[in-house]
């Protein structure tokens, strides 16, 4: 049993990177100066949404050598190796999307592996799904009725048309009679599992900073499997979500559905927009989403945005996770918000969520600008360890986040550093979609300084503002008001263990996602009394 359940480990636990070994938290990875040749050039590939969302040459940021020159620490680092998820409804961006992190990474001298999406490989190799179920003389094209075949996608008007559609697969896995789908759907995840590490395993010999881009991840295939078929998938295996979903890819990008706020443009390569289609892209889109909920670093890319812009986005949220100061070059549009929260409703009141245990340790540092702490996270005792250094960018005003992925052995190695100031933070957090945004609920847990009792914050990013982020907000949370930027709700503070009053470590700044610091509470904050 124990062979059985190492090996089970093994097949879906990311190939072990140098980045997990390296202890290179401590300055931001220096960007080669090389730049490729295709610097500045428009990229070809273009998803359906934005030909007309978009008539204009892509405008993405070329890279410069004062850029270049800005992102450069002083200090030369360990190379890295970053791991990403693009995922999302039909007609999201995604194609496009991966196109354009490929050109602007490798413009900064990065090497990026695309990892196809395992199962277009496959399906294209000739399965159809009513080879892998126990109906007998399947419909054919010229007698095929929808309700005759209740595994295959409702768009579908074609026996044909589901042969190399994964919905379908996932459809008929779901089927009393689907034992075959249900057995290839498994197959179909462990092929995801060794192609992925293939690529890993490249990143990992590669002698440049890796930029990895994954077509759809592992729990993309939750979404479209019934839960107790997942899980029972997942018992099999010895699969847990903290290997699969947090410890196997360093972000998750969810590109929204062009169905879902960008309808005009929607449009798939088989049939022009209709409202069925367009509902079924948003109810897929949703489920993507939800596959994901719990990730650390999951960001939605919404359609609040042209299509030019919502790409930016998309690399700025990349770079903002990797500490890369693009300068002007990427606008800022999304920032980090803070609201403080009255109560704990009961659970039944919530959306769908993931709840996870987490415990920060503040670590001593360099100096009283910088900023260093660990985080472990976990579900069920599966855990997920994350090293964070804070400290402002060679030029004194911005500020800079590195983040790390560590075993456990690096986790408790760099323990021993902590902060006795600094009492540890434990949390209990609740990850959950809702109104197409992403929330984490911080409820703080004892043991904790008496300042911390009872507290319950909300966080999200976003770049909508007034009105719009209003009425984006859960409205089953008593929301008091926002407090970005408050530094009597900085997590640093919380946990000091002395008086804020005579404290002489009290930070009186705090840091927003994007980078700018401000003093005091940030400016124009959301009232939100009522919700």
């Amino acid at each position: 049993m124990a062979t059985a359940t190492n090996a089970a480990t093994a097949l879906i636990a990311p190939a072990p990177t140098l980045a997990n070994r390296q202890q290179s938290a401590l300055s931001v990875s220096a960007v080669q100066t090389n730049i490729s040749e295709s610097n500045g050039q428009e990229v070809k590939q273009v998803d359906n949404n934005s030909k007309s969302a978009s008539p204009k040459p892509s405008n993405m940021p070329k890279i410069t050598t004062t850029m270049l020159n800005k992102m450069e620490t002083g200090s030369k680092s360990e190379k890295r190796v970053y791991k990403i998820v693009l995922t999302g409804g039909p007609c999201g961006g995604k194609t496009t999307g991966q196109s354009r992190l490929c050109t602007f990474f490798e413009n900064l001298g990065w090497k990026v592996f695309r990892v196809p999406e395992s199962a277009t490989v496959l399906l294209s190799g000739g399965v159809k799904f009513s080879d892998l179920t126990d109906i007998e003389d399947p419909p054919t094209p010229t007698t095929y009725v929808y309700k005759d075949l209740p595994f295959a996608a409702p768009e579908h008007s074609l026996i044909d048309l589901t042969a190399s559609c994964p919905r379908c697969l996932a459809n008929a896995a779901s089927k009393p009679n689907g034992s075959e789908a249900y057995k290839f759907q498994e197959n179909l995840i462990r092929t995801m599992v060794q192609i992925e590490n293939t690529y890993f395993e490249l990143g990992n010999s590669s002698t440049r900073n890796c930029l990895i881009i994954c077509d759809r991840g592992v729990m993309d295939a939750s979404a479209y499997i019934s839960k107790d078929k997942w899980e029972k998938m997942m018992g099999a295996n010895k699969w847990n979500p903290v290997e699969m979903r947090d410890n196997r890819y360093n972000q998750i990008l969810h590109l929204v559905s062009a169905a879902n706020g960008a309808e005009e443009f929607y449009s798939t390569e088989d049939h022009a927009c209709r409202s069925e289609g367009v509902d079924l892209a948003r109810e897929l889109d949703y489920k993507s989403a939800a596959a994901w909920v719990g990730h650390p670093y999951f960001d939605v890319i919404d359609n609040s945005t042209d299509f030019e812009t919502k790409m930016n986005r998309m690399i700025e949220s990349v770079c903002q996770k990797l500490g890369i100061d693009t300068g002007d070059r990427l606008q800022a549009t999304s920032r980090k918000l803070k609201f403080l929260v009255a109560t704990l409703p009961v659970d039944s009141e919530f959306p769908p969520f993931q709840d996870f245990d987490v415990v920060h340790h503040y670590l001593q540092s360099g100096g009283p600008k910088v900023q260093a702490r660990l985080r472990k996270r976990g579900q069920k005792n599966h855990w997920s360890y994350i090293h964070t250094q804070r400290r402002p960018n060679v030029h004194g005003q911005a500020r800079i986040e590195v983040k790390t992925q560590l075993n456990h052995r690096d986790y408790m190695n760099r323990l021993a550093q902590r902060d006795e100031a600094h009492f540890p933070i434990y949390k209990k957090r609740r990850c959950f979609l809702i109104n197409n945004q992403y929330f984490q609920l911080d409820i703080y847990k004892e043991p904790c300084h008496p300042r911390c009792k009872g507290l319950v914050l909300l966080e999200t990013y976003s770049s909508l503002s007034g009105e719009a982020l209003k009425n984006c907000m859960p409205k089953f949370l008593n929301i008091v008001k926002e407090v970005t930027g408050d530094p009597k709700f900085s997590m640093f503070n919380l946990s000091l263990r002395e008086d804020w009053t005579t404290s002489k470590k009290f930070c009186s700044s705090s840091t927003h996602a994007n980078g700018k610091a401000t003093n005091g509470v940030s400016k124009a904050p959301l009232e939100l009394n009522g919700h």
